[in-house]
Parts: structure tokens; C-alpha cells; sequence
């Protein structure tokens, strides 16, 4: 069974970032590349009551932008995925967000912490409330590793769009500086946590939080940088 886990996260992570970076755009133009190699991003269905489908916007939204954007082509439907589906490692990058509690069961600590070591890339933002919960529940996949603060130097802020003050700020919160959070395994970041910021709150539709175009732009140049750094390492 790990075999097998392994032997698909490899194979999805060598098949997109050849994709995504190798081949000339002129390439990726064709429907039937288009087609067989679109990156599916997926929401992370949790437990513990905090809202992990809010804002369904996000997802499609941030999809559209890095088409747009980018030779990477992105499924603009969103996939919701547990921890312990089946489907769980046909998807190299996932999204975590909410605002209330996060409970992840052992059996979900385990799986969790195979998909991340094995290729997996997660994604949480607090959307003002995860905090607590989400130190917590990713202390017990990782009790050896800690969450370390991001420099504004760090490639993610840099590798598509050049972001020279780091991680944005797109929603006041407690009004205090935003902060991007990593936890690395074998020198590979496996997990990204932004806090008091809301990135994902800045990929939906103008009328949910009416944030300022400026605001918007940042969220999606931050958002196509975290996809594209995932792809990458």
C-alpha cells in the first residue's frame, strides 16, 4: 500500500512540473495536452466543526487567474477531498481553510504525514479563527518539526511574481503584520501557513468581501507563486 502511494505521488509531481516548466508554451496549447495534464487543486474536507467549505469561490477563481496568468493549466472546478479517501494522492496540491476547529483523527495523522513525506503540498490560511486548531492537529502529523516563519527572501514570494515585502496583507484581522509559516521534510517545503492575512478570502468574488482591485491582485499574484512553487520543488 505505501509503495503504491509513493509510486503515484512521484509520478504526479514529476508529470506536472515537466509540464508546467519544460515544455514551450506553443506545446500546451493543443487540446489533448491540455486536457491530460490539468492540475486538479483540492479543498481538504476536515472534522472537528470549523467550516473547511467556506467561501466556494476560491478555488475556481484562483484557477481561472493562473490559466490566465500562466502556462499551468488548473482544473476550474474545485475538488474536495478527505484525508482518508482513495482519491486523496491524485492530487499534489491541496487547500485548507476556515475559521473555527480542526480535529484530525490518528489513522488521519498517519495518511496525512505520508502524502506530505511521499509529494504532497499543503496549503492553509486562516481565514481568522484556524489558528489554534491548526497548530495544533499539524503538530501531531509533524511532532518533530516545527512551523517556522518564512523570510521576504524565501523563493515562494519570489518565483513567478517578484513580491520584494514577502507575504501580503489582504484583510486587517487583529491588525497585525502578516506572517507565512513553513514546515520543511528532507530540505522540501511540504507545508505553507498564512496568518493574518486571508490570502484565499482575496480569490473571492468581488461582491463576498468587496476588497479593493489592489488587494484582489496581490491575493492572485501570492496565490499563482504558492501553486507555482509547489510544482516546482
Amino acid at each position: 500500500m505505501k509503495k503504491t502511494m509513493q509510486s503515484k505521488a512521484k509520478k504526479w509531481v514529476l508529470s506536472f512540473t515537466a509540464l508546467v516548466f519544460l515544455l514551450p508554451s506553443s506545446v500546451l496549447q493543443t487540446q489533448e495536452v491540455r486536457d491530460s495534464h490539468r492540475l486538479s487543486i483540492a479543498r481538504l474536507k476536515y472534522s472537528g466543526g470549523g467550516d473547511w467549505y467556506n467561501d466556494p469561490s476560491i478555488i475556481p477563481n484562483l484557477a481561472r487567474e493562473i490559466n490566465k496568468r500562466t502556462t499551468i493549466r488548473v482544473n476550474e472546478e474545485e475538488a474536495v477531498v478527505e484525508i482518508e479517501s482513495p482519491k486523496l494522492f491524485q492530487y499534489p496540491f491541496l487547500i485548507m481553510t476556515g475559521h473555527g476547529n480542526i480535529e484530525l483523527s490518528p489513522q488521519e495523522v498517519k495518511r496525512l504525514r505520508l502524502y506530505l513525506t511521499q509529494g504532497g503540498f499543503l496549503y492553509a490560511d486562516d481565514d481568522y479563527g484556524m489558528d489554534k486548531a491548526f497548530r495544533r492537529e499539524i503538530k501531531k502529523v509533524f511532532p518533530d518539526k516545527e512551523l517556522v516563519e518564512l523570510p521576504s527572501s524565501f523563493p515562494i514570494y519570489h518565483c513567478f511574481y517578484d513580491l520584494p515585502h514577502g507575504l501580503p496583507k489582504i484583510h486587517q484581522h487583529d491588525g497585525k503584520p502578516p506572517q507565512g509559516f513553513g514546515i520543511f521534510d528532507q530540505g522540501r517545503l511540504v507545508v505553507f501557513y498564512t496568518y493574518e492575512t486571508n490570502i484565499s478570502d482575496g480569490w473571492a468574488a468581488p461582491d463576498v468581501h468587496k476588497d479593493p482591485p489592489e488587494k484582489r491582485e496581490a491575493a492572485f499574484r501570492m496565490g499563482t507563486n504558492i501553486v507555482a512553487y509547489a510544482l516546482m520543488n
